[in-house]
């Protein structure tokens, strides 16, 4: 059992609107478990700046040089202090001394059934486009440990959603997404508690 004073921190990399990292905030903000203490992005413009803000959360925003340079993220993850880094829409690779340090306390959520419609440039809606073109029956999400290359980690976590013939790929996403706001966290509390 977890006392508040060994309260696990979280700290969430996002690029994007952070609908995730908002989720995971206000998910753990009520858990002794656990606290999101702070999120990195390497977009100056992201809506998760504006998120984390409102809920009273710090967020480092860093340069993409920053960004993939294996010693410098490095010292930046390493003065937050972190027991798991979550990726929430983060778009970078992981620089290997940050997967090395952080051996299977990284993890990452991808809007497919892997190893289907994974690796670089397949990310969100570029995703679902993909599904759809494909006539794909089902599609899912996967929440996977994080390795030294996009989308091959171990597999933690997968849950799928049936397409249907009307489905676009906008619909698609909004399934995908229904899915990623109800299992990513409970994925995160599970694997916390477990370790």
């Amino acid at each position: 059992m977890h006392s508040d004073t060994e309260q696990k921190k979280l700290v969430v990399l996002a690029s994007g609107n952070g609908s995730n990292a908002e989720n995971l905030i206000r998910y753990f903000s009520g858990s002794g478990l656990a606290k999101v203490t702070c999120v990195v992005t390497d977009q100056p413009g992201a809506g998760v700046i504006v998120k984390a803000g409102k809920l009273g959360v710090p967020v480092r925003v860093i340069t993409r040089r920053m960004a993939t340079d294996g010693p410098t993220m490095l010292h930046l993850l390493e003065q937050e202090t972190p027991d798991l880094i979550l990726l929430a829409g983060y778009l970078r690779l992981i620089p290997e001394p940050v997967v090395r340090t952080y051996h299977d306390r990284i993890i990452n959520i991808h809007p497919a059934l892997l190893p289907a419609y994974g690796g670089k440039g397949m990310y969100g809606a570029h995703v679902h486009q993909a599904v759809f073109d494909n006539r794909e029956k089902e599609t899912g999400i996967t929440i996977h440990l994080v390795n030294e290359r996009y989308d091959e980690g171990r597999i933690l976590l997968q849950r799928s959603t049936g397409i249907e013939p009307d489905d676009t790929p906008d619909s698609i996403a909004g399934k995908v997404h229904a899915l990623e706001m109800e299992w990513y966290p409970i994925t995160v509390q599970e694997y916390l508690s477990a370790g």
